[in-house]
């Protein structure tokens, strides 16, 4: 087993998106002779699945205010969020056993034992792939298969920042309301809450070097060996972070076609608009409202068609036009506001 460290300069990286572009690197460009561990923590991070629409997944508001970064990861399954109080440990291996893709149960049995040694007694594994103990969420994971080699991981809540998680994400209330839940943090739960009292003041980096100590086998994590990404190596994974993990159009324009609508009266009157995104920009566009104007509302629904939902790209369009002459009062904040309301 090689480990791959999130490291540059010597120095760990808590950046989400490189951890993302580091990964899919490796699928495609290194071979060992081996399994590939790649062990990392994340600085406050929403990764939103391969095929969700990150505008209803995501409360942008908070994630925005709060500096939260955003990536859209290459598969499926739901939104999710990390910090550095959660550890994550992806896998690539090679397998011509096709009963290794989407073997969960496979997957979590080596961890499901290291946390019962370390006092985690009633874990267990709860859905496809959910690890549970004591009715509370602790890891989720993913897996994939291409070229024959499959590509997974799981992650552990050690510590996570609740208060980040429940504000940043929007989940499915259908989905909570049918399990009976109330909320996402009746839902999820830290290890650091079940575990022996003598972990319990170790830190997440303690904590993880722990965790791939006893799955390698070893007495001390710096047995246990790892390749060093080459400078050739970084140079692919920053083309990848700039074409696809740090660009908007793949956070966002990824997102499947879906309409909604938004009114509200201001002091100038009511405003009514009706939006269909398509790739996370605006499609179609009509307004309705009983403001005053003395312009063609069809200006401003042409001009919007194609911007993108961004707050600033939207602010450019609309202050193209003398907004009194077709909205009388009603401003472009307010216009803008009301668009991105969640």
């Amino acid at each position: 087993m090689y480990i791959i460290e999130m490291k540059r300069d010597g120095e760990w990286i808590y950046n989400g998106a490189v951890a993302m572009a580091m990964q899919v690197y490796a699928q495609n460009h290194i071979f060992l002779d081996e399994p590939i561990l790649f062990p990392y923590m994340t600085d406050p991070f929403v990764q939103i699945g391969r095929y969700q629409n990150a505008m209803e997944e995501v409360n942008m508001d908070y994630v925005e205010a709060n500096d939260i970064q955003m990536v859209r990861r290459d598969t499926g399954g739901g939104t999710v969020y990390l910090d550095r109080g959660e550890i994550n440990i992806c896998f690539l291996m090679d397998s011509q056993d096709t009963n290794a893709f989407s073997n969960f149960d496979k997957m979590y049995q080596p961890v499901m034992q290291i946390l019962r040694e370390i006092g985690v007694d009633q874990v267990e594994k709860s859905g496809r792939n959910d690890l549970m103990v004591d009715g509370k969420k602790v890891s989720g994971a993913a897996m994939t298969m291409k070229n024959g080699r499959v590509y997974g991981g799981y992650s552990l809540l050690f510590d996570v920042d609740m208060d980040n998680m429940v504000n940043a994400l929007r989940p499915n209330q259908k989905k909570i309301e049918s399990k009976g839940i109330k909320s996402v943090r009746s839902r999820v739960g830290n290890l650091r809450d079940y575990v022996d009292p003598e972990y319990k003041d170790l830190t997440s980096e303690e904590f993880l070097e722990l965790i791939l100590v006893k799955t390698a086998g070893v007495e001390s994590y710096d047995q246990i060996k790892k390749y060093q990404l080459t400078d050739e190596d970084w140079a692919a994974i920053d083309q990848m972070m700039e074409e696809k993990y740090a660009n908007w159009d793949w956070i966002f324009g990824a997102s499947p076609r879906f309409e909604y609508n938004r009114n509200e009266h201001f002091k100038g009157g009511t405003f009514d608009i009706s939006l269909a995104i398509e790739q996370g920009r605006i499609k179609d566009c009509k307004i309705y409202g009983d403001f005053f104007g003395s312009q063609p509302i069809s200006d401003i629904e042409s001009a919007l068609v194609g911007t993108p939902l961004r707050r600033q790209d939207l602010l450019d369009q609309l202050k193209q036009f003398d907004l009194s002459q077709y909205f009388g009062t009603i401003t472009a904040d307010e216009i803008v506001g009301l668009i991105l309301e969640q």
